[in-house]
């Protein structure tokens, strides 16, 4: 069975590829391969992890009560004092 290969070449034109071509550039030789498995791995991980917090987050929001809370008013600003800012603007 012949090992697969594969082929990266960079838009240099395009920025992220730009930043992923100088960080590749820093890996030393012989270590690319490992480096680019483990970014992939890192990349899958990463998806698989936030999937199952979403699924996580969603059941157990579904056990949660929530209401709407009707402002009272307390936080509004006094018309008084609207009208006295709007003053010192003219």
């Amino acid at each position: 069975m012949s090992r697969p290969v594969f082929s990266f070449r960079p838009n240099l034109e395009n920025a992220a590829h730009r930043k992923a071509w100088g960080i590749l550039q820093r890996v030393p030789e012989g270590q690319k391969n490992h480096f680019l498995v483990q970014a992939i791995l890192k990349e899958g991980n990463e998806a698989t992890l936030e999937a199952v917090i979403r699924r996580t987050v969603r059941e157990e929001l579904k056990g949660v009560k929530t209401e709407q809370i009707k402002s009272d008013g307390a936080g509004d600003i006094p018309d008084q004092m609207l009208d006295f800012l709007s003053q010192m603007d003219d």
